[in-house]
């Protein structure tokens, strides 16, 4: 009875030795990557059988799996599932056929339909029989590797996902330029930082990425941009996001209204497109910080990088995987010289032998012998007469071959293995240059060997070279807390151009700086022989000598006018058109004159309000013109097409053409609107109508820090709305009405004055700027009449005051006029307060309320003004009770 009790395992113990003993196989044997190639077992199985089968054609992929069943010991769906998933990250398998789409979701076609081989990239990074560990496959039948000796970041170029018995594994894929890179700075012994790069694109926000351990995260963003009015197009996805995943996550944000979209269509072919319909009124910029917001358009991820060390797992960071694979990579290209190098040295060694054997005739030794033994002593005596083996100090160096080691028996029956044909045709001329030819490749291995660090540098160099070229980061590192992406794009390149030479590019900084730009954008440029062309930016584009205008291009552009004046070759008549360019094919030359030989531009400037002009001709003076100095107004010829051939100017010979003026927009007055979520300046109503803008007209935006900034007009240009107090059409005749208070003196403030700096986009402060001063409103109407309250004997006080009668206008430095020793609770603007000669405009409607923290404190009340009093603490009371209205009192005091 006691034996039998001995033998009982309780069901916890078993529960607890059998879950280990699961747990572990799981993290060992299928869910996480070993540090030493970077792959888990069956992607390592997986390549091994590829490698076994490979003979440079492809191979059903049907067949892989069932050779690769040999060594994995599960079914054909698991292995047919990892292949796929190798095979899809386009590095190590050359995949023919449907093997599904990373960015739709679409999985593989059947395996026997679709075929694969190693790329040669693999074949020359992951195998090598000589410096592979092997152990007994799961039957015992045969041999597989251990651990592949890659030499390479695999696990960090690829990335992997797996999910063990109580922890997982989350690595993400790095840029594959950006590793090497990175080892060969690690062997320099530099620091290093690398981050994610998705095949998908896209932005991500590494602020947070923690080098890839537990705890970090990353935030990544689809790359969205404007198509025509009131369209989105999404052309680059997050990470691990589908176009079936995103589309799902867009429809269902609009169910719960968070956004308003009235149609998507997916047009992903090549490259990935799916297309917002936006509903009428609703801003482009407001949809695309809602998708961002509520929609798989962002996402975040958290990575957790851990590796399986000498059978147990760890959780590192991307650099020490890295560092840990790059010295790896170092050992094995010291382990692979030292293989080359006894290669070698037993190379020299055979063809010393050999060429001593047949050019000192030692086969003719064995003519007298009777047996294998006498032979073999025979050719032993007669080599040792002309080597000197170690240990063997008989004999000179001139008349004896020093050998790197003894002569074996083996190497003697080798000498006897030589047939007839080749002692006779020996050329010991040849066999030298051979000998040489091996000692030189002896000496390069000592000398690699000796400069292990240099030459694992220049093997990573080699790889770059090799394989870098298209595989060029695609993700746009970027910090979504501080940088707009749409205003990222838009300028991270500067345009410049040679003129003479014909040249524009982002890379020519010696020459002349033309504009900022996206390295997306398309230029266009005007020459002298009145041709034009446009093409996408890049470093240096040849365009045509003697450019007289280059801009950045805006596909769909209908006001930029140009104005032009040519002479046609044929007739010599100077010709006159004005035409927009709105729609081009991309690196065509276009033809603006009527394309005669000798024809020329005389005069070219380009509108962006499509402007007028005025310019005065001179004739030559050779001329029969009666007058021979004229005037002549672009706006009396109408804007057409850019192939027409313009109106006459004059039939005689054009000494110069020179601008006059310039004169209102012919296409009429831009009506712009501001979003008041986004701030961005518009034409499709959204928000606070600013004005008709015509040439020359700008902006005036008063912030609520009570400083103001004059503008042009940029329909691009982004203002921050939530710090906008009043932005309008400038009107330099109107003064600007201000109500605020002065924090020294503690006084309510009323002042008007007109804008006299002269500078753009620069902010200038017109209130105090010591602590506590508020600006309460300000605005550039005609008739700026008010309604404030404010805080009087601990009840609400509300008054009416016309600001253009309480005070006359002064200098932008001065402090006003006090309106009382209180803080305003809230001021509403009485009528309309919109600059005069301007279309109805939108009220405004923003009322500022403000209650006071100050603590009241209890007064003597009269309906006589009082002296200040200080109070118990000798500062004076912030409270309002006995602040009158006091009309007239005038402070000029600068600021």
């Amino acid at each position: 009875m006691d034996q039998n009790q001995e033998n009982i395992v309780t069901l916890s113990g078993m529960y607890k030795e059998y879950f280990l003993d699961y747990a572990s196989y799981v993290i060992l044997e299928r869910a996480v990557p070993n540090i030493n190639d970077g792959l888990k077992p069956v992607q390592r199985r997986i390549l091994h059988s590829m490698k076994v089968m490979d003979d440079g054609r492809y191979h059903k992929v049907a067949n892989i799996i069932g050779q690769t069943m040999q060594y994995h010991p599960h079914g054909d769906a698991a292995i047919g599932d990892a292949l796929v998933n190798v095979g899809q990250k386009d590095l190590l398998i050359d995949c023919q056929g449907n093997w599904g789409d990373v960015r739709t979701g679409d999985s593989a076609a059947a395996p026997r339909y679709i075929e694969a081989r190693l790329t040669k990239f693999a074949l020359d990074v992951l195998f090598n029989p000589q410096t592979t560990e092997w152990q007994a496959t799961y039957d015992g039948r045969k041999k597989e590797p251990i651990t592949l000796p890659v030499k390479f970041p695999l696990v960090l170029s690829q990335g992997v996902e797996g999910i063990a018995v109580g922890l997982s594994t989350k690595i993400m894929p790095h840029n594959f330029i950006e590793l090497l890179k990175a080892s060969i700075k690690i062997l320099e012994g530099k620091k290093v930082k690398i981050y994610p790069d998705f095949a998908t694109g896209g932005y991500v926000d590494v602020s947070e990425y923690n080098g890839g351990k537990r705890g970090g995260r990353i935030k990544v963003r689809a790359k969205i941009e404007q198509g025509e009015k009131n369209t989105l197009k999404i052309i680059e996805l997050p990470y691990g996001v589908t176009t079936n995943t995103m589309i799902d996550s867009i429809l269902k944000a609009n169910d719960k209204g968070q956004i308003k979209i009235k149609k998507v269509v997916d047009n992903t072919a090549k490259d990935v497109e799916i297309q917002l319909d936006l509903a009428s009124g609703i801003s482009p910029e407001v949809t695309i910080d809602a998708l961002y917001a509520f929609t798989n358009c962002q996402v975040s991820i958290s990575p957790n990088a851990c590796v399986v060390i000498d059978n147990k797992p760890h959780f590192l960071t991307v650099n020490e995987i890295l560092e840990t694979s790059t010295f790896r990579t170092k050992d094995l290209l010291k382990l692979e010289l030292e293989i080359k190098k006894g290669e070698l040295e037993e190379k020299w060694h055979h063809a010393s032998l050999e060429k001593i054997f047949i050019e000192k005739r030692i086969y003719r030794d064995i003519e007298e012998c009777e047996s294998w033994e006498e032979v073999i002593e025979a050719i032993d005596s007669g080599l040792r007469k002309y080597v000197a083996t170690p240990g063997d100090h008989k004999g000179t160096a001139e008349t004896r071959v020093v050998m790197k080691r003894d002569i074996t028996k083996d190497d003697i029956v080798k000498l006897t293995e030589i047939k007839i044909k080749r002692i006779s045709k020996y050329n010991v001329f040849k066999a030298e240059e051979g000998i040489l030819q091996i000692e030189e490749d002896l000496k390069q291995v000592l000398y690699d060997l000796e400069h292990l660090t240099q030459f694992a540098i220049d093997y990573f160099q080699d790889l770059l070279d090799r394989y870098g070229k298209g595989k060029e980061r695609r993700t746009e590192i970027t910090s979504f807390e501080k940088v707009e992406i749409r205003n990222v794009v838009a300028n991270n390149a500067k345009l410049y151009v040679d003129r003479k030479e014909g040249f524009v590019g982002m890379g020519m900084k010696k020459d002349e700086f033309v504009t900022d730009c996206s390295d997306i954008s398309d230029v266009i440029a005007f020459t002298k022989e009145g041709k034009f062309k446009v093409t996408r930016i890049a470093e240096k584009t040849f365009i045509g000598k003697n450019i007289l205008h280059v801009d950045v291009w805006n596909k769909g552009d209908e006001r930029t006018t140009y104005n032009m004046i040519y002479v046609d070759g044929k007739t010599g008549r100077a010709m006159a058109k004005r035409f927009h360019i709105s729609a081009i094919t991309r690196d065509k030359d276009y033809v603006l004159t009527k394309g005669t030989k000798g024809s020329k531009v005389l005069y070219f400037t380009a509108n962006p309000n499509g402007e007028s002009e005025v310019v005065q001709v001179q004739l030559s003076p050779g001329c029969k013109a009666k007058k021979k100095v004229f005037e002549f107004d672009f706006d009396n010829i109408g804007i057409k097409g850019r192939g027409a051939g313009g109106n006459i100017v004059t039939k005689y010979p054009v000494r110069k053409v020179s601008h006059v003026s310039t004169g209102k927009s012919s296409l009429g007055a831009l009506e712009v609107w501001m979003d008041e979520v986004s701030g961005r300046l518009n034409q499709e109503e959204r928000g606070i109508y600013l004005g008709a803008f015509d040439t020359g007209n700008q902006i005036l935006a008063i912030y609520k820090d009570g400083s103001y900034e004059i503008n042009d007009l940029d329909l691009n240009k982004k203002y921050e709305a939530a710090k906008i107090m009043y932005i309008h059409k400038f009107n330099p005749q109107l003064p600007v009405s201000a109500i605020y208070h002065e924090g020294e003196k503690k006084w309510t403030m009323v002042k008007r004055f007109l804008i006299e700096t002269s500078t753009n986009d620069q902010k200038f402060t017109f209130i105090t700027e010591a602590s506590g001063s508020k600006l309460y409103y300000a605005t550039q109407s005609a008739s700026p009449k008010i309604k404030f309250s404010f805080k009087r004997g601990g009840s609400k006080v509300e008054e009416v005051i016309d600001m253009a009668e309480f005070i006359d206008v002064k200098g932008w430095k001065a402090l006003g006029n006090k309106l009382g020793e209180f803080k305003i609770l809230k001021v509403t603007p009485i009528e309309e307060n919109k600059p005069e000669s301007e279309s109805p405009d939108v009220d405004q409607k923003e009322e500022i309320e403000e209650i006071s923290s100050t603590t009241t404190k209890e007064k003597d009340t009269s309906d006589s003004v009082k002296e200040e009093k200080p109070s118990q603490n000798g500062k004076k009371d912030d409270d309002d009770d006995d602040d009158k209205f006091i009309p007239g009192q005038t402070i000029e005091l600068d600021l």
